[in-house]
């Protein structure tokens, strides 16, 4: 039995839920979502809620019924409060801003790196080293996030780069950690 599986999604005011023909389409004030249901799950909706079952109990419609479940209340979020990540820049010169709705970023290349929004991601920024994604599909979001920070990921020697908000960056010590402090003992 699924725990997560076996629980209803309530359903807010100013959300249509609508499933037709195996796929599911929520509708809020943060935009649309559609997912597509497998066959071997059941969706019931009614005004409040939604509830997912199994048709039968193998193990793959069993490995199937918490995911999709869990799928349909993160789109009941999204659509309702959206979802969002931090991404903070780290290093001497490293800057972005924005053109339009675009993002240009200087991180030590010979050139700036433009970046642009896919359909459903907003960017903000605040500052000139901070970069909010917001959008109401949550692994969207997720994904835009890490491709804009796969630029220019935090390297272990100095730290810089592109990191979450929060991420610790593990650092590793130089030549001179590994000799001595100041190189001492190394030739005598």
């Amino acid at each position: 039995m699924s725990r997560i599986g076996q629980q209803p999604i309530k359903i807010p005011e100013g959300v249509k839920v609508d499933y037709r023909q195996s796929a599911l389409v929520v509708k809020g004030p943060k935009g649309e979502l559609k997912q597509k249901i497998r066959p071997e799950l059941k969706v019931e909706v009614s005004q409040d809620k939604i509830k997912v079952s199994r048709k039968k109990n193998d193990r793959f419609s069993r490995s199937l019924h918490g995911l999709t479940r869990t799928l349909i209340a993160n789109m009941v979020a999204g659509v309702t409060e959206g979802y969002g990540k931090v991404l903070k820049l780290v290093g001497t010169g490293y800057r972005v801003k924005k053109e339009g709705e675009k993002l240009v970023l200087s991180l030590g290349f010979s050139h700036p790196v433009t970046v642009e929004p896919i359909e459903g991601i907003q960017f903000e920024i605040e500052g000139d080293d901070t970069i909010k994604i917001s959008g109401a599909d949550k692994g969207l979001v997720g994904q835009v996030a890490a491709k804009v920070r796969q630029i220019r990921p935090p390297e272990p020697y100095k730290g810089k780069g592109i990191r979450y908000q929060g991420e610790e960056v593990r650092r590793k010590p130089g030549k001179a950690g590994k000799v001595g402090a100041a190189g001492f003992g190394a030739s005598e």
